[in-house]
């Protein structure tokens, strides 16, 4: 099982390789993220561990430009930058699991083993409802092949209603599925959303694709009129 190392710390690097080299794995290594990128998609790789703060390139951008050429391969990544923003920004590029330094050995051998076990996943479905297109592989969002420029939040919210076209979601099941189930804000956040959504998807387009159902809750169509 080979695996990549992106580490811009020549001795971390060094000794995490010798250390899954003696675990059985074969290792290579990339000092600055240019490098990394570039083998990660010369080489088939069983996992790769990747940090975040890089030369040449960040982790995330490695990880996000993988994942547009659908290049799956399970990402590992290793960084002192623990705070949750940075968790979700990994996330949410393509990466399959987080660890923080310092790290134990151990784990990180067993994360590797987790992930080659689990294997490459499969690039997420495009969803399409009319002409437009959510990709939550990229979370890039098109109307007639047109990007769309949203807020995590935003497109969390359009997400949801995409998964759902063609059926009444109420405003609580919005609040239940992107925010979470102890919400207690106000209710009306839902409606700030959703009008945010209208004017970045629909009213540009000169569409109305998104319904509003009073009483029951909202309904995404194709294009509307």
């Amino acid at each position: 099982m080979r695996v990549l190392i992106v580490e811009d710390e020549r001795r971390l690097a060094d000794g995490m390789k010798r250390g899954l080299e003696a675990e059985g794995f074969a290792v290579d290594t990339a000092a600055n993220g240019i490098d990394g990128l570039w083998l990660a998609q010369e080489q088939p790789y069983a996992a790769i561990v990747l940090d975040l703060m890089l030369p040449g390139m960040s982790g995330y951008t490695i990880c996000r430009r993988l994942r547009e050429a659908d290049n799956w391969t399970p990402v590992l990544v290793l960084t002192a930058k623990d705070g949750v923003d940075d968790q979700v920004e990994a996330l949410e590029t393509g990466a399959d699991d987080y660890l923080s330094k310092p790290y134990t050995f151990a784990i990180l051998v067993a994360r590797i083993r987790a992930l080659i076990r689990r294997g490459s996943s499969p690039r997420p479905p495009i969803l399409r409802v009319g002409d437009l297109a959510l990709d939550p592989s990229t979370r890039r969002v098109e109307r007639d092949g047109e990007p769309i420029d949203l807020t995590a939040r935003e497109f969390a919210v359009l997400e949801f209603l995409v998964h759902r076209a063609g059926q009444v979601v109420t405003k609580r099941a919005i609040l239940d599925g992107v925010w979470d189930f102890g919400f207690d804000g106000d209710p009306n956040i839902v409606e700030v959303y959703i009008r945010h959504l209208r004017n970045k998807i629909d009213r540009p387009f000169g569409r109305a694709s998104i319904e509003t159902l009073r009483g029951a809750g909202y309904r995404l169509g194709d294009d509307g009129p």
